[in-house]
């Protein structure tokens, strides 16, 4: 559809001095940004109909160069930091904007849609993307919620994003750090994206501006997944990557409310997006047959290899990268939530892969021992993930999602503390991890006594049963769970040398010790003291 056949929105892009020359392409169908992907080069049909793309240079977020104006509005709000939170001066946001709108009167089509995020109506985000790319347009069709009949007429924008991946800045004229970079600014209601064609980058922008927003509102912004029961009860499932947050809220006999990006109401829970970003690298229908079964006609596939002289997808290709990714509509998966809302939560699971194999493989938390885990948002990666890496590697993310959380810790926390306590939630630590030992040693606890220990916690199983408390971590590890043999709830039990676990989970004590000393000037001393104990 060209400009001519449209009624240019609020005529913010003739404002913007963005010449109207080019055809500009409003709300296209995904079979439409599909067909244009195809003859303009961007991507291939696969064999099970889903469009296939390469990313280019970036086939993954780059943290490094994602920057936040700082001004009157966020000067003293942001937790400003050298990991995530990067300042920016609004002069070189103005610099980079305009740069961007010169590129754009260069391109000869662009791709605009008009979308929303939060699929609570009270809290709803309306965005306008526009995009260099259509393939880039299919993927914000599916992965933001869509309008339809008179919301679509009446469109008005809160958000711009403006994708321009390739477009090339020079650091020094534009004050960054590398030739690509994100800049988010709150004043503007503006995100920028110039560098990178990783489309991941546009969905974790407006989740990072939404992290500032829906506090403002008393709203906990959560990076994990959710879903609900035959009954209406709600589970969260907090965890990063390898953790099996998707596959364990991805559940047959529930109804998926969201796979990634969730706010948390005094009503409940609802979604902030309309589709899903799934990770394919090893991909098994027999494991995740929702996912596998969603890379269909309108889905999306990044840098995913193929098999030799076709075009099936090879999904344990590593050939471009690990971070092998789909995005496909929620309403891709069956019986998920619509709308994607859900009632206040009755249990919250955090997961972690511990790949020194001395967490218990279920736990139950107290309201600061919550507190304090989703502070710490541990993990471990296992060896032999990295060149050189021959011991597990300790990966702690605060909030599991430090890279979008603009604000200090602490205050995401303490909003979970409050909602806890008042709706009296049962919180718990799952460990996919190891057992027997650590990675190497150990044994990698069964996909199926994870699903039987969460299943038992949602059931309810696990109330009248016997807990013993772990002597380091302060946990409550109940000793006897359906499903599951008695012999492997107990870590310590299971290792041969109980010394050499002594020894080890002393060593991981310590470092999350270590971890939340950075936030400790900021937290409630309760928090800290329900860390582990040395």
């Amino acid at each position: 559809m060209s400009v001519s056949a449209i009624a240019l929105p609020s005529g913010d892009l003739a404002n913007w001095g963005l010449s109207l020359h080019q055809r500009i392409h409003h709300q296209l169908s995904p079979e439409e940004l599909e067909a244009y992907s195809i003859v303009r080069g961007e991507g291939i049909l696969t064999d099970s109909g889903a469009l296939a793309i390469r990313t280019g240079e970036f086939t993954g977020r780059s943290p490094n160069d994602r920057f936040i104006v700082r001004d009157e509005l966020t000067d003293q709000v942001i937790n400003w930091n050298d990991g995530f939170n990067h300042p920016m001066e609004p002069r070189y946001f103005d610099l980079i904007f305009r740069e961007i709108i010169r590129y754009f009167n260069e391109l000869p089509e662009l791709w605009i849609r008009d979308a929303y995020a939060c699929a609570d109506e009270a809290f709803r985000l309306n965005i306008r993307v526009i995009n260099e790319k259509a393939s880039a347009n299919l993927f914000v069709y599916n992965m933001f919620l869509r309008p339809d009949g008179e919301d679509r007429m009446g469109f008005i924008p809160d958000w711009h994003v403006l994708c321009a991946p390739g477009l090339q800045l020079d650091p020094a004229t534009f004050g960054v750090r590398n030739r690509n970079a994100v800049a988010i600014s709150f004043q503007r209601k503006m995100i920028l994206i110039a560098g990178t064609g990783y489309t991941g980058e546009i969905k974790k922008g407006i989740f990072t501006a939404l992290n500032f927003l829906l506090p403002l509102k008393n709203v906990l912004s959560m990076h994990c997944s959710a879903n609900s029961g035959e009954r209406g009860d709600t589970a969260l499932f907090f965890g990063l990557s390898g953790t099996g947050k998707t596959t364990l809220s991805t559940d047959p006999s529930r109804r998926l409310i969201g796979d990634d990006e969730h706010g948390w109401s005094d009503k409940g829970i609802f979604n902030i997006e309309g589709g899903c970003y799934a990770k394919t690298i090893d991909l098994d229908e027999q494991k995740e047959p929702a996912i596998f079964q969603a890379i269909r006609k309108g889905a999306l596939v990044e840098n995913v290899d193929f098999f030799p002289g076709t075009r099936t997808i090879n999904y344990s290709g590593r050939s471009v990268t690990e971070n092998t990714r789909v995005s496909y509509p929620l309403y891709y998966i069956p019986d998920a939530c619509d709308p994607a809302i859900g009632s206040i939560p009755e249990n919250i699971f955090f997961l972690t892969c511990d790949a020194y194999g001395v967490l218990p493989p279920l736990s139950a938390l107290s309201p600061e021992q919550a507190m304090y885990q989703f502070i710490s948002g541990y993990t471990a990666k296992v060896a032999g993930t990295e060149e050189g890496v021959k011991e597990p590697v300790s990966t702690f993310s605060a909030c599991f999602g430090a890279p979008f959380m603009p604000l200090h810790p602490g205050k995401y926390a303490g909003m979970l503390g409050e909602k806890l306590r008042k709706y009296k939630v049962k919180c718990w630590l799952v460990n996919t991890g190891w057992s027997g030992g650590a990675y190497g040693r150990g044994s990698r606890i069964s996909l199926p006594y994870t699903r039987a220990m969460i299943s038992a916690a949602l059931g309810g199983k696990l109330h009248s049963v016997q807990y013993r408390k772990d002597p380091v971590f302060g946990l409550m590890i109940p000793d006897h769970c359906p499903g599951v043999p008695s012999s492997l709830l107990h870590p310590r039990d299971t290792w041969a040398d109980e010394e050499a676990y002594d020894k080890t989970a002393e060593r991981l004590a310590a470092q999350f010790k270590t971890n939340l000393a950075k936030y400790a000037a900021e937290l409630d001393p309760a928090i800290l003291a329900a860390g582990p104990v040395i």
